[in-house]
Protein backbone atom coordinates (compact mmCIF):
# COMPACT_ATOMS: atom_id res chain seq x y z
CA UNK A 1 0.00 0.00 0.00
CA UNK A 2 1.78 3.44 -1.14
CA UNK A 3 1.90 5.84 1.69
CA UNK A 4 2.59 9.49 1.95
CA UNK A 5 6.14 10.40 2.90
CA UNK A 6 7.11 14.22 4.13
CA UNK A 7 11.20 15.26 4.37
CA UNK A 8 12.78 18.47 5.56
CA UNK A 9 16.02 18.86 4.05
CA UNK A 10 15.23 17.17 1.10
CA UNK A 11 16.75 19.18 -1.76
CA UNK A 12 20.13 17.52 -1.49
CA UNK A 13 22.46 14.97 0.23
CA UNK A 14 21.00 12.90 2.88
CA UNK A 15 17.16 14.47 2.33
CA UNK A 16 17.36 13.93 -1.04
CA UNK A 17 19.00 10.23 -1.00
CA UNK A 18 16.17 9.63 1.75
CA UNK A 19 13.22 10.88 -1.34
CA UNK A 20 14.74 8.95 -3.80
CA UNK A 21 14.83 5.64 -1.34
CA UNK A 22 10.69 5.87 -0.73
CA UNK A 23 9.97 6.72 -3.93
CA UNK A 24 11.62 3.51 -5.23
CA UNK A 25 9.76 1.69 -2.88
CA UNK A 26 6.47 3.06 -4.52
CA UNK A 27 5.64 6.11 -1.94
CA UNK A 28 4.54 9.39 -2.43
CA UNK A 29 6.97 11.62 -1.48
CA UNK A 30 6.74 15.32 0.16
CA UNK A 31 9.95 17.43 -0.68
CA UNK A 32 10.34 19.83 1.95
CA UNK A 33 13.40 22.35 1.72
CA UNK A 34 13.56 25.97 2.57
CA UNK A 35 14.44 26.47 -1.30
CA UNK A 36 11.68 25.70 -3.41
CA UNK A 37 13.37 26.06 -6.41
CA UNK A 38 15.77 23.25 -5.68
CA UNK A 39 13.53 21.59 -3.87
CA UNK A 40 11.23 21.21 -7.24
CA UNK A 41 14.40 20.57 -9.11
CA UNK A 42 15.25 17.27 -6.19
CA UNK A 43 11.22 16.35 -6.76
CA UNK A 44 12.20 15.44 -10.78
CA UNK A 45 14.69 12.79 -9.89
CA UNK A 46 12.40 11.28 -7.73
CA UNK A 47 10.21 7.99 -8.75
CA UNK A 48 6.27 8.14 -8.45
CA UNK A 49 4.41 11.39 -7.65
CA UNK A 50 6.17 13.66 -5.37
CA UNK A 51 5.50 17.57 -4.34
CA UNK A 52 7.77 20.55 -3.69
CA UNK A 53 7.03 22.34 -1.46
CA UNK A 54 8.72 25.36 0.66
CA UNK A 55 9.11 24.82 4.48
CA UNK A 56 11.20 27.09 7.18
CA UNK A 57 12.07 24.94 10.10
CA UNK A 58 12.07 27.43 12.31
CA UNK A 59 8.84 29.07 11.75
CA UNK A 60 6.11 27.58 13.35
CA UNK A 61 3.35 28.60 10.27
CA UNK A 62 5.77 27.52 8.01
CA UNK A 63 6.18 24.01 9.32
CA UNK A 64 2.02 24.24 9.33
CA UNK A 65 1.81 25.68 5.80
CA UNK A 66 4.18 22.50 4.41
CA UNK A 67 2.09 20.09 6.04
CA UNK A 68 -1.36 21.43 4.89
CA UNK A 69 -0.04 20.96 1.82
CA UNK A 70 0.83 17.56 1.57
CA UNK A 71 -2.01 16.73 2.78
CA UNK A 72 -4.09 19.09 -0.12
CA UNK A 73 -2.28 17.28 -2.54
CA UNK A 74 -2.43 13.22 -1.09
CA UNK A 75 -4.77 13.46 1.76
CA UNK A 76 -2.58 12.43 4.38
CA UNK A 77 0.72 12.16 5.40
CA UNK A 78 2.19 8.54 6.84
CA UNK A 79 5.78 9.10 8.17
CA UNK A 80 7.77 12.22 8.68
CA UNK A 81 11.91 12.29 8.18
CA UNK A 82 12.95 15.72 10.17
CA UNK A 83 15.98 16.06 8.33
CA UNK A 84 16.89 19.88 7.89
CA UNK A 85 20.01 20.70 9.69
CA UNK A 86 22.63 23.09 9.46
CA UNK A 87 26.58 23.48 10.91
CA UNK A 88 29.36 25.42 10.85
CA UNK A 89 32.68 24.79 12.84
CA UNK A 90 34.74 26.69 15.44
CA UNK A 91 36.75 26.03 18.65
CA UNK A 92 34.10 26.16 21.53
CA UNK A 93 35.73 29.10 23.19
CA UNK A 94 35.28 31.32 20.27
CA UNK A 95 31.41 30.38 19.57
CA UNK A 96 28.96 33.22 19.36
CA UNK A 97 25.37 33.21 20.71
CA UNK A 98 24.67 33.47 16.84
CA UNK A 99 26.25 30.54 16.32
CA UNK A 100 24.66 28.70 18.97
CA UNK A 101 20.98 29.73 18.46
CA UNK A 102 21.53 28.91 14.30
CA UNK A 103 22.50 25.36 15.13
CA UNK A 104 19.34 24.91 17.23
CA UNK A 105 16.97 26.50 15.73
CA UNK A 106 17.47 24.53 12.88
CA UNK A 107 18.82 21.34 14.25
CA UNK A 108 16.81 20.81 17.74
CA UNK A 109 13.50 23.41 17.32
CA UNK A 110 13.55 22.71 13.81
CA UNK A 111 12.84 18.90 14.79
CA UNK A 112 10.40 19.81 17.34
CA UNK A 113 7.99 21.79 15.37
CA UNK A 114 8.46 19.33 12.71
CA UNK A 115 7.78 16.36 14.96
CA UNK A 116 5.02 18.13 16.76
CA UNK A 117 3.31 19.11 13.84
CA UNK A 118 3.47 14.75 12.63
CA UNK A 119 2.19 13.87 15.49
CA UNK A 120 -0.91 16.12 15.72
CA UNK A 121 -1.75 15.14 12.15
CA UNK A 122 -1.31 12.02 13.34
CA UNK A 123 -3.23 12.10 16.36
CA UNK A 124 -6.14 14.09 14.46
CA UNK A 125 -6.74 11.25 11.59
CA UNK A 126 -6.03 8.36 13.38
CA UNK A 127 -2.62 7.12 11.41
CA UNK A 128 -0.47 5.22 13.47
CA UNK A 129 2.43 7.11 11.57
CA UNK A 130 6.00 7.28 11.54
CA UNK A 131 9.04 9.64 12.52
CA UNK A 132 12.39 9.33 12.01
CA UNK A 133 14.63 12.21 12.90
CA UNK A 134 18.08 12.74 11.68
CA UNK A 135 20.62 12.69 14.42
CA UNK A 136 23.75 12.26 13.97
CA UNK A 137 27.24 10.53 15.50
CA UNK A 138 27.90 13.55 17.32
CA UNK A 139 25.01 12.82 18.84
CA UNK A 140 26.19 9.91 20.49
CA UNK A 141 29.85 11.20 21.11
CA UNK A 142 30.81 14.66 21.25
CA UNK A 143 32.97 16.20 18.20
CA UNK A 144 35.48 18.91 18.62
CA UNK A 145 35.50 22.08 16.79
CA UNK A 146 31.60 20.98 16.73
CA UNK A 147 30.70 21.47 20.45
CA UNK A 148 27.18 23.82 19.83
CA UNK A 149 25.92 20.96 16.81
CA UNK A 150 26.91 18.19 19.05
CA UNK A 151 24.97 19.72 21.69
CA UNK A 152 21.55 20.52 19.21
CA UNK A 153 22.01 16.80 17.86
CA UNK A 154 21.95 15.23 21.81
CA UNK A 155 18.96 17.45 21.98
CA UNK A 156 17.32 15.45 19.10
CA UNK A 157 17.89 12.25 20.45
CA UNK A 158 16.61 13.32 23.75
CA UNK A 159 13.64 14.56 22.37
CA UNK A 160 13.02 11.53 20.12
CA UNK A 161 12.89 8.92 23.44
CA UNK A 162 10.61 11.43 25.22
CA UNK A 163 8.55 11.39 21.96
CA UNK A 164 8.45 7.94 21.78
CA UNK A 165 7.65 7.07 25.04
CA UNK A 166 4.32 9.65 25.19
CA UNK A 167 2.76 8.52 22.00
CA UNK A 168 3.50 4.75 21.80
CA UNK A 169 -0.04 4.44 23.18
CA UNK A 170 -1.24 5.85 20.09
CA UNK A 171 0.85 3.56 17.77
CA UNK A 172 3.34 6.32 16.93
CA UNK A 173 6.74 5.45 16.67
CA UNK A 174 10.09 7.66 16.88
CA UNK A 175 13.44 6.75 15.90
CA UNK A 176 16.51 8.59 14.78
CA UNK A 177 19.23 7.56 12.51
CA UNK A 178 22.99 9.04 13.75
CA UNK A 179 25.11 9.30 10.61
CA UNK A 180 28.31 9.39 10.83
CA UNK A 181 31.02 10.91 8.11
CA UNK A 182 28.70 11.56 5.40
CA UNK A 183 29.42 12.55 1.55
CA UNK A 184 27.87 15.60 1.24
CA UNK A 185 27.75 19.35 0.73
CA UNK A 186 27.63 20.23 4.12
CA UNK A 187 30.40 17.24 4.64
CA UNK A 188 32.58 19.34 2.20
CA UNK A 189 31.98 22.43 4.03
CA UNK A 190 33.37 21.02 7.07
CA UNK A 191 36.22 19.41 5.97
CA UNK A 192 37.38 23.25 4.95
CA UNK A 193 36.39 24.72 8.20
CA UNK A 194 38.34 21.74 10.03
CA UNK A 195 41.33 22.16 8.01
CA UNK A 196 42.12 25.45 8.47
CA UNK A 197 41.30 25.45 12.22
CA UNK A 198 44.17 22.64 12.38
CA UNK A 199 46.72 23.98 10.04
CA UNK A 200 45.75 21.31 7.89
CA UNK A 201 44.69 20.21 4.08
CA UNK A 202 41.19 18.67 3.43
CA UNK A 203 43.02 15.76 2.11
CA UNK A 204 44.33 15.13 5.29
CA UNK A 205 41.15 15.57 6.95
CA UNK A 206 39.17 13.17 4.78
CA UNK A 207 41.81 10.49 5.11
CA UNK A 208 41.07 10.76 8.96
CA UNK A 209 37.83 10.41 8.63
CA UNK A 210 38.25 7.03 6.50
CA UNK A 211 41.22 6.04 8.98
CA UNK A 212 38.37 6.32 11.84
CA UNK A 213 36.29 3.99 9.69
CA UNK A 214 36.40 0.58 10.45
CA UNK A 215 34.25 -0.32 7.25
CA UNK A 216 37.12 1.84 5.65
CA UNK A 217 35.51 4.27 3.47
CA UNK A 218 33.54 7.50 3.48
CA UNK A 219 29.60 6.63 4.17
CA UNK A 220 27.48 7.72 1.25
CA UNK A 221 23.87 9.09 1.94
CA UNK A 222 22.50 6.27 0.20
CA UNK A 223 24.00 4.12 3.67
CA UNK A 224 21.58 6.26 5.77
CA UNK A 225 18.44 6.60 3.49
CA UNK A 226 18.28 2.42 3.42
CA UNK A 227 18.16 3.18 7.44
CA UNK A 228 15.69 5.33 7.27
CA UNK A 229 13.43 2.96 4.83
CA UNK A 230 13.71 0.37 7.13
CA UNK A 231 12.75 2.24 10.32
CA UNK A 232 9.51 3.29 8.40
CA UNK A 233 8.84 0.08 7.62
CA UNK A 234 6.79 -2.58 9.11
CA UNK A 235 10.35 -4.37 9.99
CA UNK A 236 11.08 -1.82 12.63
CA UNK A 237 7.28 -2.25 13.98
CA UNK A 238 8.64 -2.95 17.64
CA UNK A 239 11.69 -0.20 16.95
CA UNK A 240 10.95 3.33 19.22
CA UNK A 241 12.68 5.47 21.03
CA UNK A 242 16.45 4.77 19.05
CA UNK A 243 19.42 6.42 17.96
CA UNK A 244 20.29 4.11 15.02
CA UNK A 245 24.29 4.03 14.13
CA UNK A 246 25.34 4.54 10.87
CA UNK A 247 28.85 5.24 11.41
CA UNK A 248 30.45 2.28 9.36
CA UNK A 249 31.52 1.37 13.26
CA UNK A 250 32.93 4.75 14.38
CA UNK A 251 30.68 4.42 17.21
CA UNK A 252 29.44 0.95 18.68
CA UNK A 253 28.34 2.16 21.63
Amino acid sequence: MSRTIMITGAAGGIGLAIARAFGDLGDKVVLADIDRNAAKLAAGTVSGPTLAVEIDVRNPASVEAAFAAGVEKFGQIDVVCANAGVSNMKRAVDLTVEDWNFNFDVNAKGVFLTNQAAVRHFLAHGIAGVIVNTASLAAKVGAPLLAHYSASKFAVLGWTQALAREHAKDGIRVNAVCPGFVKTGMQEREIAWEAELLGTTPEQVLKSYVDQTPLGRIETAEDVADVVTFLASNGARFMTGQGVNVTGGVYMG
